[in-house]
């Protein structure tokens, strides 16, 4: 089976069973009023991934695919940092079933830019930025749950350049990101603009929504569709409110 066909399968099962499990929620079957998420945007989906591990059979399925797909898109990467806290249990995952080797970035109270991380590092001691063991001529992927933008993902790409500068390894690469899920909301342009290649298991928009077509209701699939395209219609709370009146009506 070719390794398209293979991914398509893998996201598909797994999308499911995110979606029954809600990892993947929305305003239809969980919640009318929908989600004001951190950018303070209103959406009538949520995506949270950090229960994973709570699914043993589901936590092995992705991190069987995410292993396959990093040996099928960037078979050079042969270490892994999971960012901290997300990204950390997937690594783990993928090493225990890939056989890849694993690190993972700490955690950096109230930094969540490039600018904080360099105003946090120069007071910051002796304190390891990442764990882990890493050698001269590695070439290392990060692992996290999902993308929306791409602020975590610089931070913890800069968290690994210093700790490799500070143990004074050379002709280490990184510059590979691995997800579980990309929204499809920039994230990919973010990466292309600072030169990074990113890796999505499920393209959430151009690819995931439509392999659950046939396990969502229609009206609830059409809105989150609609939203997905046109986020800003959205923010409307006249638009709100009709959202929610649809899903009072089932």
């Amino acid at each position: 089976m070719a390794w398209a066909q293979e991914k398509e399968g893998a996201a598909r099962e797994i999308l499911r069973l995110l979606y029954e499990n809600r990892m993947i929620r929305t305003f239809y079957r969980d919640k009318p009023d929908g989600w004001t998420l951190i950018s303070g945007l209103y959406s009538p989906l949520y995506i949270q991934l950090r229960p994973l591990a709570s699914y043993p059979e589901v936590f092995e399925k992705v991190c069987t695919a995410l292993v396959r797909m990093v040996a099928e898109e960037a078979p050079r990467v042969n270490r892994i940092v999971g960012i901290a806290m997300a990204g950390v249990p997937i690594a783990a995952g993928m090493s225990l079933v890939g056989g890849i080797p694993a690190g993972f970035t700490r955690k950096m109270e109230g930094v969540k830019s490039l600018d904080a991380f360099r105003q946090a590092i120069a007071s910051y001691g002796e304190h390891a930025t990442l764990e882990g063991e890493f050698h001269s001529g590695d070439r290392i992927g990060i692992v996290d749950d999902l993308v929306t933008r791409f602020d975590s993902k610089l931070v913890a790409l800069e968290q690994v350049r210093y700790e490799i500068g500070k143990r004074g390894l050379t002709d280490v690469e990184c510059k590979t990101v691995i997800v579980v899920l990309d929204r499809e909301q920039g994230g990919k342009e973010a990466a292309e603009k600072v030169q990074l290649d990113l890796l999505s298991l499920i393209p959430f928009k151009s690819g995931g929504l439509p392999l659950l077509r046939d396990v969502m209701d229609k009206t609830e699939w059409e809105t989150l569709s609609h939203y997905l395209e046109d986020p800003a219609y959205f923010q409307n709370k006249d638009v709100q409110d009709r959202v929610a009146k649809l899903a009072a009506k089932q």
